[in-house]
């Protein structure tokens, strides 16, 4: 076991884990912090997005203890101050960018990565910027279209599928 301290959604915590202990299971298991979800396991699906550091990271892919020190935020970090959706989150609502919304947290978490670093993305741009995130339900369209509208620009050229 080590003991392991960083910001979490701005809070600092300190834990003990065993070294093998994936950030998943400390968000989940540890932190009680259940948005992240766990889908696969093998950095496939994207539904255990985070951000570490202000970079998108999958947290299956991270030990607990790599993130020592690092400031982490979680979709339960993302809501505004106030406890209202912020842009992004509002956005998937608004757009239908979810249906069973298990990779909901995910996509949200890759969108906000997204558009730090491309404020206006195509259309192009978000699906290839998403192709490590899986959806069963959707088929993207609308999680495109939420991502497009968050970022301020017109959707209603967007096709309706």
């Amino acid at each position: 076991m080590v003991d392991v301290t960083m910001k979490v959604n701005g809070k600092t915590v300190t834990k003990s884990v065993k070294g093998n202990m994936l950030m998943t299971e400390f968000l989940r298991e540890e932190l009680r912090l259940t948005g992240t979800h766990v889908g696969c396991d093998t950095s496939q699906c994207g539904a255990c997005v985070i951000h570490v550091n202000g970079n998108a990271v999958k947290a299956c892919t991270m030990f607990a203890g790599e993130c020592a020190g690092a400031e982490v935020t979680t979709i339960e970090g993302m809501a505004n101050k106030d406890g209202s959706l912020n842009v992004i989150q509002q956005a998937f609502q608004d757009h239908h960018g979810l249906q069973c919304g298990f990779c909901t947290p995910g996509m949200v978490m890759s969108a906000s990565a997204l558009l730090k670093e491309n404020p206006k993305p195509s259309e192009a741009e978000i699906r290839h910027y998403l192709e490590g995130n899986i959806c069963r339900c959707t088929g993207y369209h609308n999680i495109v279209k939420a991502i497009l509208a968050a970022s301020g620009q017109d959707v209603s050229a967007i096709a309706a599928e």
